[in-house]
């Protein structure tokens, strides 16, 4: 498998065949089988949020943060559903990870998940593009191979959700099971679906359903207890790009800009350089004279349940 040329392939906006894709995934799974439930990673590192399936906006984010493998990368999840372009998106994010493997970091997010991608996309999208649901199959059988959180320079805690109330320390994290897909509710679920809640303290349940909300001071005692100083997470659409929240301490990241092409928000990705300085890089979304124009609706019959995913 000649990684290069697919990269440039995919860099053109040209779809992979059924089969390089299994056998994409199927290097994949061996890969992250070798890969921590938390990886550590060094600075400096950008961080990017859900990107969605916005496969133009993952091309922005290489321009504006820079081309990898000349930029550490580390992905918080969310590459597919709600957005046209998933299969290509999750494609570039597979190759480059293979060819570049000590230079990006791909972690799980809540749609990381065969249940929510046969709802919200790319499962349609998969069927759309291919004639059946192979691929499909594929990409979601590696999803449950992907780490669930990272620590960079053992300061920063990153995940793609939240905490949890069964989940006091990074060790724990360490040795939960997550070859399997997201169960229902329990810790996993937690660090995938939980959000911020900065008006309550403690542990609330979530109007999602899955996961819960947690406050200030469930983030400063996780933070203490681990010896961190700082915490990133992804899953909630911020207008500005990025927000930051209890003391500065807090950070969501969202790097999806004019969120399903009509949310009018920008997207961001969080820089932070090798002494540890953070800058929060904006952007606006792709041009739509540049922006392809899907062939099917991915976005149809989606329930009101889920709205704020």
């Amino acid at each position: 498998m000649n990684l290069d040329k697919l990269i440039e392939q995919l860099f053109r906006g040209e779809m992979l065949s059924e089969n390089t894709i299994k056998n994409l995934c199927e290097k994949m799974k061996e890969h992250l089988l070798d890969e921590a439930n938390v990886t550590n990673l060094r600075l400096p590192m950008t961080i990017v949020g859900d990107i969605h399936g916005h496969f133009r906006d993952l091309l922005e984010i290489f321009h504006i943060g820079g081309k990898c493998p000349d930029t550490n990368y580390l992905f918080l999840g969310n590459y597919v559903d709600r957005g046209s372009f998933s299969a290509e998106t999750i494609s570039l994010l597979f190759c480059l990870k293979l060819r570049h493997p000590t230079r990006i970091t791909l972690l799980r997010g809540n749609h990381e998940s065969k249940p929510i991608t046969q709802v919200y996309g790319f499962y349609g999208e998969c069927l759309a593009k291919y004639g059946n649901p192979n691929p499909w199959k594929y990409f979601t059988d590696v999803f449950n191979y992907l780490p669930l959180a990272a620590v960079i320079e053992e300061k920063i805690f990153c995940v793609h959700g939240g905490l949890s109330s069964t989940l006091t320390s990074l060790e724990q994290i360490k040795v939960l099971p997550r070859f399997q897909d997201v169960p229902p509710e329990g810790s996993i679920t937690d660090l995938l679906w939980s959000d911020p809640d900065p008006e309550k303290e403690g542990y609330t349940a979530s109007p999602r359903g899955p996961g819960c909300l947690f406050g200030q001071d469930v983030v400063n005692r996780f933070l203490k207890f681990n010896r961190l100083e700082y915490m990133v997470r992804s899953n909630q659409l911020c207008i500005d790009g990025y927000q930051m929240l209890f003391g500065g301490k807090f950070a969501t990241v969202w790097s999806a800009p004019n969120f399903c092409n009509r949310s009018g928000n920008v997207g961001a990705i969080l820089e932070i350089s090798e002494d540890n300085e953070k800058y929060f890089n904006t952007f606006t979304a792709c041009p739509e004279a540049l922006r392809e124009k899907p062939t099917f609706d991915v976005l149809k019959d989606v329930p009101d349940y889920y709205a704020t995913l």
